[in-house]
């Protein structure tokens, strides 16, 4: 059986993504702080390497990893070429439009939107035929109407409480979100077998009780 290299993203998914494949009965543990690029599973099926979300798509596409995990926000921004055989129903929220409460959009008007999102915001906003100049920041942009260099946001939320504590309201859903299983296209040929009971494993859990 082919070893895959699999990309795990830091941050907000991994814990609740830990818990899925340890259900799926693929046990890694993280090595914690380590100069070490790479670690295995106890059953030595996978290389694991831990990176910035938004580099997982990145190192799937050149085949630099086999296989990875990352949040549909980051995939309809930078839209790789990979497969995306499933939806691991973790990291679930929604990708909004918000603005201040005080200072709702005003229909018809050419808007500031601050976001980590550029691609997908004006793809959204071109959509619904609105015109805005994107500010793009790397964070914290619920701050940015408030300091005057936005009228509104696109962003991510879960239950709302960061928007609330800014004065921050939404005004627009641009979508749902969750975390996808994505597979370089040359591996999901080279490395079939090992790709498709990886994708048994997870889908027999994430659907168990569905």
């Amino acid at each position: 059986m082919d070893t895959l290299l699999f990309a795990l993203p830091k941050g907000r998914l991994q814990d609740a993504l830990m818990d899925l494949i340890g259900r799926a009965g693929i046990h890694v543990d993280l090595p914690g702080v380590s100069r070490r690029l790479t670690f295995p599973d106890r059953d030595n099926r996978f290389a694991f390497v831990s990176l910035k979300p938004a580099d997982v798509p990145t190192y799937v596409e050149s085949g630099a990893a086999d296989v990875g995990v990352v949040g549909s926000d980051v995939l309809r921004e930078c839209e790789p070429d990979v497969y995306e055989p499933l939806d691991l129903r973790i990291g679930l929220c929604r990708l909004v439009v918000a603005a201040p409460l005080d200072r709702p959009l005003a229909e018809g008007g050419q808007w500031k939107i601050a976001t980590k999102y550029p691609r997908t915001a004006a793809r959204f906003f071109a959509e619904n035929n609105d015109h805005v100049h994107i500010v793009k920041l790397e964070g914290s942009v619920e701050i940015a109407p408030q300091l005057g260099l936005a009228d509104a946001i696109v962003d991510l939320v879960e239950t709302g409480r960061t928007l609330r504590e800014n004065g921050l309201v939404v005004t627009k859903e641009v979508g749902h979100i969750s975390a996808k299983l994505i597979v370089n296209r040359t591996v999901m040929k080279t490395k079939r077998e090992a790709v498709q009971r990886l994708l048994k494993d997870l889908d027999g859990v994430i659907y168990a009780n569905h």
